[in-house]
């Protein structure tokens, strides 16, 4: 990842290449810093106040000094205006020294993953506890150790379940659609509540779908009509398989397309 720009609470804008961390951070000894990824279209960021009131959970939930919102508003702000484009991805980190905010780069080549659609490799992780419930945090070693298993098996992602229930992607939630009903897995242990993931609920009414939040089996994803992920990166990325076993004709949805479309036109309203 290359940084374009990086502000530090209290010291405004720094050069991206100076370190902003201590090397007593609570973050880097252990993984205790909350964070937040979100995208910016257009030199807007989306859905910040949503981003924000999530990230004010996660501090609170990981016992961090308070950084209220208006602070990180200027944080925000400097970033913005130093980051010189017009689409890029904004992080927010708050640890128990600082507050940091950083522009980089989107990942290349999303849109012709999304042409191509996502294959998945579950993991089952047992059942997750519920003292992190809701929190996002800086401790992502068991999601990118089990995308990089997925990646060396020949998958692109990893989807992770508890005791044969469906939970999450290692960085988005996961949808599916039977019929004219999208069904996903309800926020709680392992499953974090996902602010693209809000969006896709308020967009898919218009969009004539309904929506059914619960605890889901895989075998009813297995079934399902088609399927596809939402995070604020990678937006809405349809699945075209599941353990090697096609979802959909292993083709990418309708649905995924159509929502996709919806959110692109939120992010310009």
């Amino acid at each position: 990842m290359t940084l374009l720009a990086a502000a530090v609470a209290g010291r405004g804008l720094v050069d991206p290449a100076t370190p902003v961390f201590h090397a007593d951070d609570e973050a880097l000894l252990r993984g205790s810093a909350a964070f937040e990824t979100l995208r910016v279209y257009g030199g807007r960021p989306f859905e910040l106040d949503a981003h924000l009131e999530r990230f004010a959970g996660s501090m609170r939930a990981l016992a961090l000094p308070a950084f209220d919102a208006d602070e990180t508003r200027v944080l925000v702000a400097h970033v913005v205006d130093a980051a010189g484009r017009a689409d890029f991805v904004l992080r927010l980190y708050r640890t128990d020294h600082t507050a940091i905010a950083t522009a980089a780069a989107l990942p290349d080549g999303l849109d012709a993953q999304r042409e191509r659609g996502l294959a998945l490799r579950t993991l089952d992780v047992g059942p997750p506890t519920g003292l992190l419930a809701h929190v996002k945090s800086t401790s992502y070693a068991l999601a990118f150790a089990g995308r990089r298993d997925a990646q060396r098996r020949g998958d692109d992602d990893v989807l992770f379940v508890a005791d044969g229930r469906v939970l999450e992607c290692a960085t988005a939630n996961i949808w599916w659609r039977d019929g004219d009903v999208l069904s996903t897995p309800v926020p709680g242990p392992g499953v974090l509540p996902g602010v693209t993931r809000g969006v896709v609920i308020d967009l898919a009414g218009d969009a004539g779908y309904r929506v059914q939040k619960g605890s889901f089996t895989l075998r009813a994803l297995l079934t399902a009509d088609e399927a596809f992920t939402s995070s604020s990166i990678m937006e809405l990325m349809p699945v075209i398989a599941v353990d090697g076993n096609a979802i959909g004709g292993g083709r990418p949805g309708d649905a995924a397309a159509r929502l996709q479309a919806a959110l692109r036109l939120r992010s310009e309203s």
